[in-house]
């Protein structure tokens, strides 16, 4: 019996190799991936070409991203209601889709849900029902300190070595806490947020250390925001100082103080280094379908070009690449919902895998693009500009790769 290669081929998901959604993750990944299709995309593509004062501009299209997003359904208490496992799919499943889209507005979009979402990493049901509903922000990189405020614990730290004065430092009187000092531009939704997941120093007897973080809403007095950064990817993900002047903000608002700070920030790391590589899966698997699409259609050589074997056999990798990091990513954000400690060296292994993989396979599709693909003409240059932020989002990939190596040391064995 003999099959024609038609017959013999799958029929694969929108995501490629889906093999188990359930009803419920089938219908939110249809509508998801509608919404990317529909306004993400061709919002992302234009919001790319404004300056970043226009991109936040009151008659920006990105409020009506913003909007439309809140009305998925996929909010922070929404999802809290579900089992761990199905909640940690679903927001996979729909933020992969968004990403696709276009994943400076999915940044945009997932970073709205920070501060409630680390609220109740620590466990401040409170908190996070205050944050339902608001833009938010995370506050934690400092003017002169990047990836190190990722290292609560100094782990990284060569030895005889301090990190230095911190730029941002709040201090508890009472009932209150007070708040000086800088975050750095690189706070994602600075310029949108109405409150900020905050993470500094604590100075307590003129001593300052790591540390403490709290929701700090930005329209309290002494809050003031700086200007957009002009950068080359994510351009619709806005990103901007945030400056505290004796802020003051009610211990009510406290998500965890020195005793609990680096609990804390090991949880938050590894949420937000899952999220980070999860949506580059998505940009990943963008410029994949681009290519393929365009190897296709374009013809050279009197035939179209995936009938060359070294185009090919270059998508092919591409291919294998993406759902390579999808699986890392999933089986990563799964285990993490469900394990009593969630493991960093997992989330980290997703970041760094998820926007390696953007990355190599954003710039081989440029490639299969050819001359074409390096002009604005086409989407290919926007995408490698946005994989190449992933590089260093959210702490750069050689810092992390060192703490995710310091998570594999087994005291006992040495």
């Amino acid at each position: 019996m003999t099959h024609s290669a038609a017959a013999l081929k799958p029929i694969l998901g929108l995501a490629g190799l889906d093999s188990d959604l359930s009803e419920e993750e089938l219908a939110i990944q249809q509508a998801c991936h509608r919404f990317a299709e529909e306004v993400l995309r061709p919002i992302g593509a234009e919001l790319d070409t404004l300056t970043p004062e226009q991109v936040i501009a009151p008659d920006s299209k990105l409020w009506t991203v913003l909007r439309q997003a809140s009305e998925l359904g996929l909010s922070v208490m929404n999802m809290a209601e579900l089992p761990a496992r199905e909640r940690a799919r679903i927001m996979a499943i729909a933020t992969e889709e968004m990403a696709w889209g276009d994943v400076g507005l999915a940044g945009a979009i997932l970073v709205n849900q920070m501060p409630g979402l680390y609220s109740l990493l620590a466990g401040n049901t409170e908190m996070a029902a205050y944050c339902e509903g608001k833009l938010g922000c995370w506050g934690i990189t400092e003017p002169d300190h990047g990836s190190d405020m990722l290292d609560a614990d100094g782990s990284l730290r060569p030895a005889g070595v301090a990190y230095g004065r911190p730029n941002c430092v709040a201090r508890i009187e009472g009932d209150k806490i007070i708040v000086n000092g800088q975050k750095s531009a690189w706070v994602s939704g600075a310029l949108t947020a109405q409150v900020c997941a905050l993470y500094c120093h604590i100075e307590e007897d003129g001593v300052t250390r790591p540390g403490i973080s709290l929701i700090v809403p930005l329209d309290a007095d002494g809050v003031t925001r700086g200007k957009p950064l002009d950068k080359l990817g994510m351009r619709a993900l806005n990103q901007g100082e945030l400056y505290f002047d004796n802020v003051e903000v009610p211990i009510s608002h406290l998500l965890a103080g020195p005793d609990d700070y680096k609990t804390l920030v090991h949880h938050t790391l590894t949420e937000a280094n899952a999220h980070v590589g999860n949506v580059c899966v998505g940009l990943a698997r963008a410029a994949y379908e681009h290519a393929l699409a365009y190897a296709h259609e374009r013809k050279q050589g009197g035939i179209a070009i995936i009938q060359h074997q070294s185009v090919r056999q270059r998508l092919f990798h591409m291919f294998r690449k993406v759902e390579a990091a999808r699986a890392l990513v999933r089986r990563t954000i799964e285990f993490n919902a469900t394990a009593p400690i969630p493991a960093l060296q997992g989330s980290i292994a997703a970041k760094i895998t998820g926007t390696q993989t953007a990355f190599e396979v954003a710039s081989d599709a440029l490639q299969i693009f050819g001359g074409n693909g390096l002009t604005k003409e086409y989407p290919m240059e926007k995408l490698l500009r946005d994989a190449r932020a992933g590089l260093i989002a959210d702490g750069c990939n050689e810092m992390l790769s060192i703490k995710g190596g310091s998570q594999l040391i087994d005291p006992e064995l040495l």
